[in-house]
């Protein structure tokens, strides 16, 4: 059966839900799974619903997650990684395979209310060099064939969540924009083919990413309550750069004959830790701000902007190489607590936390108070510790950037044990280590407790060699910051 054939009480609420709501319609969420101890598919689906988020992108398909997602209600958006858009682009086959196993079979035996398929994820990145341009077109054509073949190229639609720096303006006008002269015909023909198949533009727009790379652009542009000088281009007036950023996109469309193809934003958030820039108050200004403007639009295309905040839960398995925020952008803690404050239109009490959660226990792994900062293993062990768990919330301007040496080093070790559920050997750090029952957080520097998950399976390898192993980046940042207290 299709999803419109079963749990008519739930569709029938988010529709009345998504009606009443006049500011906000229907606000989406990334659910990112690069996690070492990720809750439970079920758990997360509740906490959607519970907080009325009615959209959901994945960045992959998981049986377990899309299970979960049956007879929600919540319209779900499927994504191709990067690496697999190879062999995609170069057999219809293979699309046909992978629409039947991971869209066709998840719809009909499952009623999961798949709504798009993401065909790669910022594969034209200037920082990929390349890599994909040749086959994500191709792969995107595939996949739109298999979905029409499948019986469902008016349900499911197909798009590419693009970067913004697929796009560009000469001037500081958004009405100067355009795509990038690398890939401007390529760009054409998707939106031309997206155009043509009723299928979106996604782009991702990160005003965090503006401030992060630039030292001198305004802050309060990033935001949305107002900046002294705003950009006058032809009489419309941007007061953030939002809007800049979307109309330089609609700009960019129009300019090349598609204006009218209809655009989601993919992405849309703030990080909380492991920046000068991503803190509390910062993440709760920009995201309450979008979800108070979204119901607006921009000076180019007003109404309400589909998008999806990025992201729902922190992952501390992300890559770090873009920089240590990129573990901090959920709205919710790895344990599905709220991070702050944050109304979302359909919820006007704030964020509800994730419930039945199971924790370890209440204890963690510290520097011995017998043992001298001067001893010789200590640098390797937190450089190991830190290179085998998450240490992101160390550092200048961070949450935890207060600590004196011993916080950094205790903060090193106990990231390192909860990784690792807590095992006996992942607290033995050679004469430095101790295990307590007092909670060692200070102020906002929380000192993690672990949750418990199924099978225990999550954190790192627990080796007695361990210190063979030194990260010598982490091993100097380390020095530095004993340095410096």
């Amino acid at each position: 059966m299709g999803i419109w054939a079963v749990n008519h009480g739930v569709l029938v609420k988010i529709f009345v839900l998504c009606m009443m709501v006049s500011s906000v319609i229907c606000i989406g969420a990334n659910w990112g799974t690069q996690s070492t101890h990720p809750l439970p598919p079920s758990t997360i689906v509740k906490l959607l619903r519970d907080n009325g988020i009615q959209k959901v992108k994945l960045f992959d398909v998981d049986p377990s997650i899309l299970y979960a997602l049956g007879g929600s209600g919540i319209e779900v958006t499927v994504g191709i990684p990067n690496d697999m858009l190879s062999s995609l682009a170069n057999s219809v086959a293979a699309a046909e395979l992978w629409v039947q196993r991971n869209v066709s079979a998840h719809i009909s035996s499952n009623s999961v209310d798949i709504r798009y398929v993401a065909v790669g994820n910022e594969p034209f990145l200037t920082t990929l060099n390349g890599t994909y341009t040749g086959t994500t077109y191709p792969a995107l054509q595939n996949v739109q064939a298999a979905l029409i073949k499948a019986g469902l190229g008016t349900r499911v639609k197909v798009t590419i969540p693009l970067n913004a720096d697929v796009y560009k303006s000469s001037t500081p006008l958004p009405s100067t924009g355009d795509f990038r002269s690398d890939i401007h015909d390529l760009m054409v023909q998707i939106c031309q083919f997206l155009s043509n198949s009723g299928s979106p533009f996604t782009v991702n727009i990160y005003p965090f990413i503006s401030l992060y790379n630039d030292p001198n652009f305004p802050t309060d542009y990033a935001f949305f309550d107002g900046y002294s000088t705003p950009i006058n281009d032809n009489g419309r007036i941007y007061n953030n750069v939002f809007d800049a950023n979307y109309d330089t996109l609609i700009w960019a469309l129009q300019n090349n004959g598609i204006g009218n193809l209809s655009i989601i934003v993919g992405e849309v958030g703030w990080p909380t830790d492991g920046d000068l820039h991503a803190n509390i108050q910062y993440a709760q200004r920009f995201n309450q701000g979008f979800m108070s403007h979204m119901g607006k639009g921009t000076p180019m295309r007003p109404g309400t902007v589909d998008a999806y905040l990025f992201s729902l839960i922190d992952e501390d398995a992300k890559s770090i190489k873009p920089g240590n925020f990129e573990r901090h952008w959920g709205v919710f803690n790895y344990d599905g607590t709220p991070k702050y404050n944050l109304s979302l239109g359909s919820n006007s009490v704030g964020l509800v936390a994730a419930s039945n959660v199971q924790y370890l226990s209440r204890q963690w792994c510290v520097m011995s108070s017998n043992t001298s900062l001067d001893d010789t293993q200590v640098a390797p062990s937190v450089s190991y510790a830190c290179s085998h768990a998450d240490c992101t919330s160390l550092g200048y301007g961070t949450s935890c950037g207060n600590l004196d040496a011993r916080g950094n080093i205790s903060y090193a070790f106990n990231s390192y044990y909860q990784e690792n559920n807590q095992l006996l050997s992942a607290c033995q750090f050679p004469g430095l280590s101790v295990v307590t029952t007092t909670d060692p957080s200070q102020g906002v520097c929380v000192y993690k407790v672990m949750i418990r998950t199924s099978t225990l399976g999550g954190g790192a390898n627990v080796s007695s060699g361990f210190l063979s192993e030194p990260s010598n980046l982490l091993l100097l940042l380390f020095m530095i910051l004993l340095t410096l207290l």
